[in-house]
């Protein structure tokens, strides 16, 4: 299957927060799963993270915080996406979550939340199962 073409995600760190060992971990782990990942960098503006995600032309969107703006910056980044006709993207999100604030975020768009600990062929896995079918 040499034609097919990979999954290609943007692992993305909105805001102001500083840490990024998860999200390059992550970015790592999903390359060795075979998916094709581009790392945004830190502190990037949710406008940042959905012109490079169109500009890529990627299938999913990682987002990661440890800062507590999850509930501001991921809702922005999926209602963005829709608005630049690009809401087929998958928008997954991780970081210090708390439990109470995953059924917020998955309503307001984000597909899934991976907190502390989470697999990354785990994270593969739901990627693939769930990212457009048109790959």
């Amino acid at each position: 299957m040499e034609n097919e073409r990979k999954i290609k995600v943007l692992i993305a760190k909105p805001g102001l927060d500083g840490h990024d060992r998860g999200a390059k971990v992550l970015a790592f782990g999903l390359r060795d799963q075979g998916m094709e990942v581009i790392y945004t960098g830190r502190r990037q503006s949710a406008v940042q993270i959905v012109k490079a995600a169109i500009q890529e032309d990627v299938d999913v969107v990682g987002l990661s915080c440890l800062s507590g703006a999850h509930l501001t910056f991921f809702p922005k980044v999926v209602e963005l996406l829709k608005e630049e006709k690009a809401g087929d993207i998958l928008v997954i999100g991780g970081g210090i979550i708390p439990e109470e604030h995953i059924p917020i975020l998955k309503e307001k768009g984000v597909t899934e939340i991976f907190v502390s600990g989470a697999m990354v062929k785990d994270i593969a896995d739901f990627i693939r199962k769930n990212v457009r079918k048109a790959v």
